[in-house]
């Protein structure tokens, strides 16, 4: 199922001098230079949640790093709310709520309490080549190791134990 939301709120443009649509990101654009705002309170987001793909969560909440990612979505732009964007996507208000969970604790969403859920004016750092090779090499390892029957903290004990 594909689906677009537009973020919707009673706060949602307001026209400056020249009529020009603006919201609160707009008020941080002087102070963070070099980065991109949203020039309206609205964002489509694009989802498209598929059976047997993993859990509807993890899609959500990739779907909506690769939008910010991919200059989609910009910083202050205000995503769907969680009731909103269950009732589009047919899933449970839980189901999204989780995955606004996880985006916001890594840095990609901030909560503004009743005034919703942004796109964060500071987003966080790529991983660098190094760093994703590294962690695809510890991810083979403990899949390895719970090949072998071994646990997790046994295979990072044996770990420690190998000199460098």
């Amino acid at each position: 199922m594909s689906v677009a939301v537009a973020a919707k709120g009673p706060h949602r443009d307001a026209l400056d001098e020249h009529g020009t649509a603006r919201h609160d990101a707009d008020a941080h654009r002087d102070t963070v230079p070099g980065l991109r705002y949203s020039p309206v309170m609205t964002a489509r987001v694009r989802v498209q949640i598929r059976d047997g793909a993993g859990p509807p969560y993890r899609q959500l909440d990739d779907a909506v790093r690769r939008q910010i990612e991919r200059g989609t979505l910009l910083p202050g732009d205000r995503i769907p709310p969680v009731r909103t964007l269950a009732d589009e996507l047919a899933l449970a208000p839980n189901t999204v709520a989780r995955a606004y969970r996880a985006l916001e604790e890594d840095g990609w969403v901030e909560g503004r309490g009743r005034a919703g859920t942004f796109v964060a004016d500071v987003l966080p750092e790529r991983p660098s080549a190094a760093d994703h090779a590294l962690a695809d090499a510890a991810d083979a390892y403990l899949r390895r190791a719970a090949q072998l029957g071994v646990d997790r903290e046994a295979a990072i004990r044996a770990l420690r134990r190998r000199p460098f």
